[in-house]
């Protein structure tokens, strides 16, 4: 989910083309799958799935849109969540509760024939499982881009690889990686493109956040915008009733934040979860190296496997281009 802090940062966005993007992107992989796992589905909500019932949808979304990221010079490296911390446990159960709600009430709107409300509650009941992470790295190996394995938080690790230099941005829906002190956040460029909502189709665009910016805009440090996220609520926290963005930062700006968190949470210390945010676990335990696809590697994995249409994936992966005036796909690598 995130911490809830769009409310302050609507001055802090700035919109896209596609033309501004090229560069090394670090994607926070799970929260990539999620978005693949919510968006591609069939009206009633039933995810893609080959012959043998097993769910394709994330396969379908890492092919197309790493091959559009391809088409417009962007390099995606995908980072991994490890270990999640112990204070993200309640966040983890509320979760997958949530989770288990929804399947229910997506089938109680198949049967009663509720095709909408079947859609909005499927999506709401995706899942990562173990199927899902491993076919999705056997995929992005077979298309040559790298992944990392980060030691516990996926956004804190791209966060860390980005103020490093050794990618140009990061990449979530989230805006924790702020937070975690992502120099250059980029949102929507996994589900950019025209979507529909509500009933109607909207048009999606990426946008850049450049947290030195925010910070001067918001007339806070870093350590503040951590203290804001904590007090409207995070993955570690739940924050505090009725604490919005625009309060928290109110709360903020007059030095309030220890009186109020021992006022409205005595017997909560914050410390541990500002500390996670501003030292949290990373590595330098990676390789960054982008290869040619594995044409037929992937069609035997899609179309053999996962009943893609063998058609379609070469189709797809002709639009890989090559550098310069050379038509191979190893040359643009």
């Amino acid at each position: 989910m995130g911490v809830a802090i769009r409310d302050i940062l609507t001055d802090c966005k700035e919109s896209l083309a596609w033309s501004d993007l090229p560069g090394i992107a670090a994607v926070d992989a799970h929260n990539a799958l999620y978005q693949f796992l919510t968006i591609i589905r069939q009206p009633d909500g039933t995810p893609l799935m080959n012959g043998a019932g097993r769910v394709t949808s994330h396969l379908s979304g890492i092919l197309f849109r790493t091959v559009n990221f391809l088409e417009k010079g962007i390099r995606p490296v995908y980072v991994f969540d490890g270990k999640p911390p112990e204070l993200k446990q309640e966040t983890i159960d509320e979760r997958r509760e949530l989770r288990a709600r929804a399947d229910e009430a997506w089938k109680t709107a198949l049967r009663e024939g509720d095709m909408e409300e079947a859609y909005k509650q499927a999506s709401a009941s995706a899942r990562i499982d173990s199927h899902i992470l491993e076919s999705s790295r056997e995929l992005l190996d077979l298309l040559g881009i790298p992944c990392v394995q980060a030691p516990s938080e996926g956004e804190a690790q791209a966060a860390y690889m980005a103020r490093q230099g050794k990618v140009t941005y990061a990449v979530s829906q989230d805006y924790d990686s702020l937070l975690f002190g992502s120099p250059i956040l980029v949102r929507n460029l996994t589900v950019s493109g025209k979507r529909k909502m509500r009933g109607r189709t909207i048009t999606v665009s990426p946008e850049r956040i450049v947290l030195s910016s925010l910070l001067d805009r918001l007339g806070v440090t870093r350590e503040q915008l951590v203290e804001i996220g904590i007090l409207v609520g995070t993955d570690f926290n739940p924050g505090i009733r009725g604490v919005g963005g625009k309060t928290a930062l109110k709360i903020i700006r007059n030095g309030e934040f220890e009186r109020i968190i021992a006022e409205k949470q005595p017997d909560f210390d914050p410390a541990p979860i500002r500390d996670f945010f501003l030292n949290p676990p990373i590595t330098d335990d990676y390789t960054l190296e982008w290869k040619a696809p594995d044409v037929e590697g992937i069609i035997s994995m899609l179309s053999d496997r996962y009943d893609f249409s063998e058609d379609r994936v070469r189709s797809a992966l002709a639009r890989v281009p090559a550098k310069g005036t050379q038509k191979t796909l190893d040359a643009w690598f």
